[in-house]
């Protein structure tokens, strides 16, 4: 019996060892190149990080003896990340996506609510770009994936820069600026298409399956993890143990602050004499933790039906479980709407209802929560409800868009509008902004109907590029992330209401995950090379692209 099992693990061993086109076989001389290579990397990032660390120790010592402890931790901890994520902007890029459902977190409870603190996560993206950015050029390899995104991007960019130009600059050297129009309109621009080039980091970032499934199951912990933290925030609320706003008088009882915030996040509603409940989970605001709960709709949904493993199916269940739960309890009522709604959408786009074996469960499991929830807590959830059906009949949301529009194009100037930054809430520190809380009438206010329809034009091609590449997919797991990813692209491309595009969390995933949809085609042409077998002759070009890649850089 011992000699069979050390024979079969012997044969396991050499089976696992047996070269492919995917793992080549290894000379002695490569062997030995490789850990030469691997000392080499090890100094660089000794001498890479050592520095690094001391400079940030010393700016930190300075700005404590100068400005105080929070702005010491912002500078150390700033300065360090701007270093290290230009030298590692594989890890940085990483880095930021787990960072950016803290960041409203680390933002109040850690500095206060400093303006720093909230532009924390672009220490991480803005270095990493840089670095991309050279690869690329270095290695010959194209910034722009698609060159069906070429001309929409060129087009909308002008119609920005000659809106700088033209408009914020008339404005800045008029007799009554309204602030620093220029700086306005940089800042506009910024938050407006700053995050665009993420559509590159997603697509060079990921380079195979596995990097993708891990993508995925990242995000799944993540949201288990802060959903858990909006569950326990809105525990310790309702136990009193966080007082929120029940002890304010007047209009004060529904107006969010950062005063009321509760074990994460920041500001927040809770006055539950008069049905006020806002939450922000582990954002800075309730807006920001609804669309992050609406946006992990599409992310747990599909790793449910879509991962390979069934723990992970499982892990994802209690994952999409958790985000419906908050959709509830946060007191959002556009997450209340839109999170179920999202789940029928992509049961019927996805075909996922036609997959019985697993629709099935995860339906009747989801069928079982909902009705657990209204037994136990059956005045809240018909609470819940009744603010919803009174908001709406008080405030319907198509004539709260209308009176938006009619706002707009009554108070147009001009094909190019009234300048970039007019209209953007976090640059109100450099000038006069007005305060439009729809999409589409804030891009009319600030670059005319020529830039509405340039991004109009933009997000279509983008739409259309990534649903080209998803239905060209092959493989049944990637292919149903795909319409997943998908479907999020098309409901934030078109969607009207707020200004998601503005905000975290979807400013940042809006575009990544596009340019994820984007190399899927890549990674599905990977795994149907391998289901076909490794061919002798593909050894000998997968052992030169090895080669190639190791004198490449980080991004290779």
């Amino acid at each position: 019996m011992l000699k069979s099992k050390a024979k079969s693990k012997r044969k396991s061993k050499k089976s696992k060892q047996q070269p492919t086109a995917e793992n080549p076989p290894l000379s002695k001389k490569e062997q030995k190149a490789q850990k030469r290579q691997a000392a080499r990397e090890r100094k660089e990032a000794f001498k890479t990080i050592t520095p690094a660390v001391f400079a940030s120790v010393a700016i930190g010592i300075l700005l404590f003896l100068l400005k105080g402890p929070k702005l010491a931790i912002a500078g150390c901890g700033g300065f360090l990340a701007l270093t290290l994520a230009f030298k590692y902007p594989r890890q940085a890029l990483w880095a930021f996506l787990i960072y950016l459902p803290i960041n409203g977190t680390v933002t109040y409870w850690v500095g206060g609510g400093n303006a720093a603190f909230q532009l924390a996560k672009d220490a991480l993206y803005f270095p990493a770009l840089v670095a991309l950015v050279q690869h690329l050029k270095h290695s010959r390899l194209p910034l722009i994936i698609s060159k069906g995104l070429v001309q929409p991007l060129l087009i909308l960019l002008t119609v920005c820069i000659l809106t700088l130009i033209l408009v914020n600059g008339s404005q800045q050297f008029s007799p009554n600026p309204g602030g620093k129009p220029i700086l306005l309109g940089i800042l506009g621009l910024k938050v407006f298409l700053g995050y665009v080039p993420l559509i590159t980091c997603g697509y060079y970032l990921i380079r195979n399956k596995q990097q993708f499934l891990f993508l995925t199951r990242m995000h799944i912990v993540l949201a288990l993890i802060c959903c858990s933290l909006g569950i326990l925030q809105y525990m310790l609320l309702q136990t009193g143990k966080c007082v929120g706003t029940r002890n304010l008088t007047g209009n004060d009882l529904y107006k969010a602050t950062t005063d009321a915030k509760c074990l994460v996040g920041g500001s927040l509603v809770f006055s539950p004499q008069v049905d006020a409940i806002r939450l922000p989970g582990t954002f800075v605001s309730p807006w920001h933790w609804a669309w992050f709960l609406m946006s992990n709709t599409f992310l747990t949904f599909g790793s449910a039906f879509s991962d390979p493993s069934l723990l992970w199916q499982i892990a994802s269940f209690a994952s999409l479980a958790a985000v419906m739960i908050n959709a509830v309890i946060c007191g959002q009522r556009i997450a209340l709407v839109a999170v179920p709604t999202i789940i029928i959408i992509l049961l019927i786009l996805t075909g996922q209802v036609a997959n019985l074996k697993r629709f099935l469960p995860i339906a009747g499991g989801i069928s079982l929560l909902a009705g657990a929830g209204v037994a136990m807590f059956p005045q809240f959830v018909q609470e819940r409800i009744k603010s919803f059906v009174d908001r709406w009949e008080a405030s319907p949301p198509t004539e709260f868009f209308a009176s938006q529009v009619q706002f707009t194009v009554e108070g147009q100037a001009g094909l190019l509008g009234k300048g970039l930054g007019r209209a953007t809430n976090s640059a109100r520190a450099l000038g006069d902004t007005q305060l439009i809380e729809t999409w589409f009438p804030k891009l009319l206010y600030e670059i005319g109907p020529i830039g509405l329809i340039a991004f109009l034009i933009f997000v279509t091609a983008l739409s259309v590029l990534t649903f080209k590449a998803y239905r060209s997919l092959q493989d049944k797991n990637l292919r149903s992330f795909g319409a997943c990813l998908w479907v999020f692209v098309l409901f934030v491309s078109y969607n009207p209401y707020w200004y998601p595009l503005d905000t975290d969390p979807i400013a940042v995933y809006y575009w990544f995950f596009a340019g994820v949809i984007l190399k899927l085609p890549a990674l599905d042409r990977q795994e149907q090379e391998k289901l076909q077998g490794a061919d002798p002759n593909l050894l000998v070009d997968a052992k030169k692209e090895r080669l190639k890649k190791n004198r490449r850089s980080a991004f290779a």
